[in-house]
């Protein structure tokens, strides 16, 4: 799907996620080395008759999370299912551009954001129609601790 928009100009919720549905499909790639890093697959679904993506990581295995994204009126929000058991969602910052959507931290389940290790931020970057960049922040006691780098191509 092209977005009429240049890669300065914003985009809106609405438009982001119907950029996010075009990742539908198994993805696999490797973590913080591009071509050499430990191997990494994902699938997304496009699910809820068009209103939610499912995000599937690392399916079938014993680290399988997941993270669904839709629409909250006017914003693009996320809920990530955590393997370390926690549900942190995030919501898309202002000024997203069609190449790059950044999700920040609003809140969440099993958290004590200012004490407990979780995710906090997310930035997907679209690097064509069959690649892309994943940056996950982790956060404990307060401060980002690691982001770790999912670089994957569409099967």
């Amino acid at each position: 799907m092209a977005i009429a928009a240049s890669a300065a100009e914003p985009v809106s919720a609405r438009t982001a996620f119907e950029k996010l549905k075009t990742l539908a499909g198994d993805w696999r790639g490797t973590i913080d080395k591009r071509g050499a890093g430990d191997p990494v697959a994902v699938n997304y679904k496009v699910t809820s008759s068009g209103h939610a993506l499912v995000e599937t990581l690392f399916p079938g295995s014993e680290r399988e999370m997941v993270t669904v994204y839709h629409l909250d009126r006017d914003k693009l929000v996320l809920t990530h299912y955590c393997a370390a058991g926690n549900q942190p969602q995030m919501a898309m910052t202002r000024n997203p551009t069609p190449e790059v959507l950044a999700f920040d931290f609003i809140g969440g389940a099993n958290i004590r954001p200012r004490k407990d290790g979780h995710m906090h931020a997310l930035r997907l970057h679209f690097l064509g129609l069959n690649e892309l960049q994943a940056e996950w922040d982790s956060f404990k006691d307060g401060r980002k601790v690691v982001t770790k780098t999912f670089f994957v191509t569409r099967q």
